[in-house]
């Protein structure tokens, strides 16, 4: 019987493990158990001690240069001391494992795990702790750029309407207002102010805290180069949708905002571009999920569109109080 082709396959914990056992100078027995399947799919390699995440990139998701420019970044701030999950190497001092799956190449790497847990509902104090990690890394990462994607209007605003096109109609009262969100940015938006590489998805799902407050970012899976006023943005926007009450949420963000200062300085006019920013990263994101939509996103539909994605847009528009540009002036 000939093997029918696949486009995403589940790789077997049992022989992943063994794998890994197989490649890497680990002291142990460990167990390796699939943690959750996503954008990539991610593992959990442990023992009665320790305790390692193992990530499988989708196939044709990220190029092995991408994961090399990734892997870089995460030993650069490592050896600065900055708080991130970091790729461990090989038995011959290699990052990068490749495996053929069924539906073809897929890479595989093995990170430290984040001690602490995943906090929804962070404190003033936390939020002041990981708005002080966010511009240690800025601070170090400014000005620099990687060999990886390039935040901008047209990858932002334009593309995901371009990916969702593929996915529902254009007359959609939901299109339009997507399609439309552009006309919130002037040309000038994200050019004169500090740049460098981002994180891109920093919010409470990708960092540990321990109860000492100490913070450990990680997925750093969409890191590339902009503004890094986005990273800002898009923290801030997740915290306003997790915070029901609205005082709380100006309270945190508040913290959040003082930490990042007292480490490295907005400018009034990266200030004023916050709401902005987190518009364009969230703008993003819907294109993210539409690219994904084939096998990992089957919330992805109309009514999804129209009560959540652009329910938050809206409010976070109306919100932050964010006009609209006029033709002569808009990008």
């Amino acid at each position: 019987m000939t093997t029918f082709p696949v486009t995403n396959s589940i790789l077997s914990a049992k022989e992943l493990g063994a794998f890994t056992k197989d490649n890497y100078p680990l002291n142990g027995n460990f167990n390796c158990e699939l943690f959750r399947t996503g954008m990539n799919h991610t593992y959990f390699l442990s023992d009665n001690e320790t305790k390692y995440v193992l990530r499988v990139y989708s196939h044709n998701w990220r190029s092995k240069s991408e994961i090399i420019e990734e892997i870089e970044l995460l030993n650069l701030l490592r050896e600065n001391n900055l708080s991130v999950s970091f790729p461990i190497q090989d038995k011959n001092g290699e990052f990068i494992q490749i495996i053929n799956a069924p539906e073809g190449i897929r890479y595989v790497v093995l990170f430290s795990f984040a001690q602490g847990d995943k906090v929804r509902f962070t404190d003033k104090e936390t939020c002041f702790s990981i708005g002080s990690l966010t511009a240690k890394i800025h601070n170090l990462t400014s000005n620099r750029t990687i060999d990886r994607i390039s935040y901008n209007y047209e990858s932002l605003l334009e593309l995901p309407y371009e990916h969702l096109k593929k996915f529902f109609s254009e007359k959609l009262p939901e299109m339009e207002f997507i399609r439309e969100i552009g006309g919130f940015f002037q040309k000038t938006d994200f050019e004169n102010i500090q740049k460098g590489v981002v994180h891109m998805d920093v919010w409470y799902d990708n960092m540990a805290v321990t109860n000492e407050k100490e913070i450990t970012i990680f997925d750093f899976d969409f890191c590339g180069n902009g503004a890094q006023i986005l990273d800002v943005g898009y923290f801030c926007k997740q915290l306003f949708h997790i915070e029901p009450d609205k005082k709380e949420y100006e309270l945190k963000m508040k913290h959040f905002l003082e930490g990042y200062q007292s480490i490295r300085l907005l400018s009034d006019n990266e200030l004023k571009l916050i709401p902005k920013a987190g518009l364009a990263v969230f703008v993003f994101y819907l294109g993210v999920q539409a690219q994904r939509f084939d096998w990992s996103n089957i919330f992805l539909s109309e009514n999804y569109l129209k009560m959540f994605y652009v329910g938050r847009l809206k409010s976070w528009i109306e919100y932050n109080n964010i006009e609209k540009i006029t033709a002569d002036n808009s990008l």
